[in-house]
């Protein structure tokens, strides 16, 4: 049976499409229930992300998010803003990929475009 911590984490993932970070993830559980840890919503990211409830995406070397999108799509990264834009699916492919071992299979690709407002 699920946590009543857990089901607060799950409710702000799914409220609604986005791409939240753990520890904004802790503020939105908290400023509703301040009784969730650090620890807590870290294991159960990782959890969701096992189960492929979310994914988990390393925009840039300093910023993990979680994102409760599961539909197919990649993302749009502004480097300067910060904001992580979903991509429809259909609107990209990816050729070319090389082979791989006989024991490996793939598991997807994820394609995060980086992007700057020009000047």
């Amino acid at each position: 049976m699920p946590t009543h911590q857990r089901m607060e984490i799950a409710q702000v993932l799914f409220e609604r499409d986005d791409h939240l970070s753990a520890d904004q993830i802790l503020m939105r559980v908290n400023a509703r229930h301040a009784e969730t840890s650090k620890a807590t919503v870290y294991n159960t990211l990782r959890l969701f992300a096992e189960k492929k409830l979310v994914r988990e995406l390393v925009v840039d070397a300093g910023r993990v998010v979680y994102d409760s999108n599961a539909r197919p799509h990649q993302h749009f990264y502004n480097v300067v803003t910060g904001e992580l834009t979903d991509i429809p699916g259909e609107l990209i492919t990816v050729e070319g990929l090389p082979a791989i071992s006989d024991e490996l299979q793939s598991e997807g690709v994820d394609v995060i475009v980086r992007v700057r407002p020009r000047t």
